[in-house]
């Protein structure tokens, strides 16, 4: 009984392996599915459903939610990119404009400065042809 049964999966397992049929973890999940729960319904909606996004995509579950979950890691990270660029441009253009700021209340302050001493020296100018006359 023994004997015979391993002759049988040894067949099998050839065939599977010697032939290249490649598909067969799409029917050892739902196998593993059915025999672990019990739920032979269960195992065939996995089976259909798997079927189903591989005719769609070209490419079974696994690798799909692989591929989902890269390409949403990488707009993520393009997000971020995004958001530091835009943070540094605004940091920029504050930093820029309170620069302006400073250099115009600087040179306000000089203009006073400067003012104010010709004025003394106007004043200075006028009250030495005043103390002549």
């Amino acid at each position: 009984m023994n004997f015979k049964l391993f002759r049988i999966l040894t067949v099998i397992l050839s065939f599977f392996f010697l032939t290249g049929f490649v598909p067969i973890l799409s029917f050892v999940g739902p196998g593993v599915t059915a025999l672990t729960s019990g739920n032979i319904y269960k195992a065939s909606a996995q089976y259909i459903i798997n079927k189903r996004i591989e005719k769609e995509t070209g490419k079974n579950s696994l690798t799909l939610i692989k591929d989902s979950l890269i390409k949403d890691t990488l707009i993520e990270e393009t997000d971020k990119q995004i958001k530091i660029n835009s943070f540094d441009e605004d940091f920029r253009q504050l930093v820029e404009t309170r620069i302006k700021m400073t250099r115009q209340k600087l040179d306000n302050q000089n203009l006073q400065k400067l003012l104010k001493k010709r004025i003394e020296v106007t004043r200075s100018i006028l009250d030495l042809n005043n103390s002549t006359q």
